[in-house]
């Protein structure tokens, strides 16, 4: 996870977080006329970016997505207090999908270029995009029902399947015709950050990449029946299962390091 500091050292990453961040928060913002969630969700095909630019882009989309969310939310009259929790979730929107790309073992290092030109990386890019956006819906579900404005219910069941719609569709196809480009522009973050600051992988990153994949799987879907199953309404033992989750997502990626 050391890359998402150090990729501050170098300017050409730093644009490329102002990058993602204008282009996902220009595509936001005139859809926060149609809300699902009024102050908080919204009917968003701008979904399609952080998966895709977590890929071209490593720790730079992270921070842009998070940042370009923020901007969303700031521009779209959506701004609040709950627009941490939408700053990290939308972090880990694009963060989760290039740790595991890059450490979870399906794929060998030499196929590791994101261009899913085989049905092999066809179908983990999408497997990837579901664990992001699920991801996402936990950390903003989890923080705003503990903020007490909308039940986790609601927002961990609308936002997960918002996010992977835009992001297994949009996403992929932006993903196809786009990486070639990034690749030819050397945009390409493995190509950008200097080699010291790469992650190195390794067994601990793959342990870490269980533990974040096992932290989605479980802890959303748990929570989420707990929460059905006494209405809606907030409650501890939701709160603690949403926590261990987002904690668990955190955990993974530290230890991808």
């Amino acid at each position: 996870m050391k890359e998402v500091f150090t990729m501050w050292k170098s300017t050409k990453m730093i644009v490329l977080t102002a990058l993602t961040a204008a282009i996902y928060a220009a595509v936001l913002i005139p859809f926060k006329a149609i809300p699902l969630v009024p102050g908080f969700t919204e009917v968003r095909p701008g979904n399609m970016i952080p998966v895709a630019f977590g890929l071209f882009f490593g720790p730079a989309g992270a921070w842009g997505a998070a940042i370009g969310n923020t901007l969303g939310d700031l521009f779209g009259s959506t701004f609040g207090v709950g627009s941490l929790f939408g700053f990290v979730g939308n972090f880990f929107f694009a963060f989760v999908p290039y740790k595991l790309w890059m450490n979870l073992g399906i794929l060998k290092q030499e196929e590791q270029t994101p261009d899913c030109r085989s049905v092999k990386k066809i179908a983990f890019f999408i497997f990837s995009a579901i664990l992001a956006s699920a991801a996402c819906g936990l950390v903003i579900a989890w923080g705003v029902d503990l903020l007490g404005f909308v039940p986790f219910a609601v927002l961990g069941t609308i936002i997960p399947i918002n996010n992977a719609i835009a992001a297994c569709v949009l996403g992929l196809i932006l993903t196809i015709l786009l990486f070639p480009r990034i690749k030819k522009w050397d945009l390409y973050w493995l190509e950008v950050m200097p080699e010291a600051d790469l992650p190195k992988g390794g067994a601990l990153a793959r342990v870490g990449a269980f533990i974040m994949v096992a932290s989605i799987v479980v802890c959303l879907p748990v929570a989420l029946v707990l929460a059905y199953s006494i209405g809606g309404t907030q409650a501890p033992v939701v709160m603690i299962v949403g926590g261990i989750g987002s904690i668990g997502c955190l955990l993974g990626g530290a230890l991808m390091n």
